[in-house]
Formats: C-alpha cells, structure tokens, sequence
C-alpha cells in the first residue's frame, strides 16, 4: 500500500543471517596421567614437576608441582609448593598453594600458606595457617626473612628497689 513496488513482482530476497560465530574452543588441559612415587620409593632431593604428582613413598626435599596428591602412607620432608595440594599422609614442612586440603589422615607438621584452605575432620595440623592472594610468590610476607623482627627495644629503666633496711621500719618491741 504504501511502497513503490508493484504487487505482482516477488518479495525482495530477504538478507541472510551470518552463522554465530562458533564459540572459541577451549583451552585443553593435558590429560596425562600423575607422575607417580611409589610407596617402596624414597627420593633425596628436590623433584619438580610441570604436571601432576602422585607420591605414595618417602621424599627427602621439596616438592614443586602444579598438582600434588600426598597418599596415606606417604612422608615428606621439606617444603611443597604447587597449585593444588591434597595431604593424606604426613608433611614435615612448609606448604605454600593456592588450593590446601588436609584429609582425616593426614599429618601435618609446619605453616600452611594458602589462597583456599580445606580441613577434614580427624586431621592433625601444627603450625600456623596463613591466608595469602599468592602463595606461590617467592618473597612472602610470612617466610623466614621477613620473620625477624626488629630487636626488642628496652623500656626506660625502672627505679631500683629500696634496700632490704630501707623496706622495714626498725622493729620497737611495745611493753606493756
């Protein structure tokens, strides 16, 4: 009715829809499996891992990986950093993560630096638990340099205490 187009000749072709664009794919994670340290295994020494650890024996240094699954029978001595720590067994030592699970049967002994902090019921844990945004940085508020503290500055010295004499007023025995 009000176009300029006749009504005999065909409907204008309508524009088509580009196709959504297809959403980015994902970046996939390696899928391989855990490096893993058997329960008859002990290692003297520093391991270091860009995947994933699986320890069941007895390590003798520090750990550094992006996973680490301590098993029950396990024992570490030395310091663990990774992304994502789960202790079933025991850990003598600091452990610095973004992710900290401690399961009823783990065992831990030294500070825990963490940016998420998990404790299962039956754990046991000494040592000091500290929050941080980024546990895996190397100069932390909470490692042993920046634990010293300034020396203890000494208050103004007090009086001396009066002389043992000075103390007692003399002793005048009262007769009756």
């Amino acid at each position: 009715m009000f176009s300029n187009r006749s009504k005999d000749s065909a409907p204008a072709p309508q524009p088509m829809m580009a196709a959504a664009p297809a959403p980015a794919p994902k970046r996939a994670r390696t899928l391989s499996a855990p490096s893993i340290i058997s329960a008859d295994m002990v290692i003297n020494g520093t391991i270091t891992s860009t995947g994933d650890i699986q320890i069941d024996g007895r390590i003798e240094g520090d750990v550094r990986s992006v996973g680490l699954v301590i098993g029950d029978k396990a024992e570490i001595h030395g310091e663990v950093l990774a992304e994502d720590v789960t202790v079933r067994g025991k850990v003598v030592g600091r452990i610095r993560a973004r992710k900290v699970l401690l399961a009823a049967t783990s065992h831990v002994a030294g500070d825990i630096m963490h940016e998420a902090f998990a404790v299962e019921s039956g754990a046991f844990f000494e040592g000091n638990c500290r929050h941080s945004d980024n546990p895996l940085a190397d100069n932390q508020p909470g490692s042993d340099e920046s634990r010293k503290l300034p020396p203890l500055q000494r208050a103004a010295p007090s009086p001396q205490p009066a002389t043992p004499a000075a103390l007692f007023a003399p002793f005048n025995p009262v007769t009756t």
